[in-house]
């Protein structure tokens, strides 16, 4: 207990206990706070079979200029450099025009990685390719948060992402079997 300063209140006193010493439950703001990252990300992962060997659907995917025509989220794209396999951009999403960048790796006839380094997107969305018979198996992974104050519609935008996804990945398809 504790004299509050010129209140004539005594209250309780919580200044030496180390926030160590508090529970770990979701109640614990300290825990939350710790925890923030893991409590907004939102990971999204959607596959599809399409019809074409892999060297097909690999020149249709890792021609990420033309990321706008399939995947409805990404309004454009400006290319800021480009060493070796990784490609560094700028992008205006759909949510609102913003403008994010990416790091794009390319590792041949196997997966993208565009990791978003500076926007309201943090994380990263993975494109992986792998041959099943004379069909390719194309699976998108996102594990993407929004930044700052807007963090907390990350969930709120998961199931739009992931309609988004979807559609991008019907559209390659029907662009390949077509």
């Amino acid at each position: 207990m504790a004299y509050a300063v010129r209140t004539g209140v005594t209250v309780l006193d919580f200044r030496h206990d180390a926030h160590h010493s508090l529970p770990n439950t979701q109640c614990n703001p300290i825990y939350l706070l710790r925890n923030h990252y893991y409590l907004t990300m939102a990971e999204i992962q959607t596959s599809i079979e399409i019809n074409a060997p892999i060297e097909k659907v690999w020149d249709l995917v890792s021609d990420i200029d033309n990321e706008p025509k399939f995947w409805r989220g990404t309004k454009e794209v400006h290319n800021i450099s480009k060493e070796g396999n990784v490609v560094k951009r700028e992008i205006i999403i759909a949510f609102r025009d913003q403008k994010c960048q990416q790091e794009v790796t390319l590792y041949p006839k196997e997966k993208i990685v565009a990791q978003f380094t500076k926007g309201i997107i943090d994380g990263n969305k993975t494109v992986s390719l792998k041959s099943h018979d004379s069909q390719t198996i194309v699976e998108t992974k996102w594990d993407i948060k929004l930044t700052g104050i807007m963090g907390m519609f990350t969930g709120m935008v998961k199931k739009h992402i992931k309609d988004g996804t979807d559609l991008a990945l019907q559209s390659i398809k029907k662009e390949l079997e077509g």
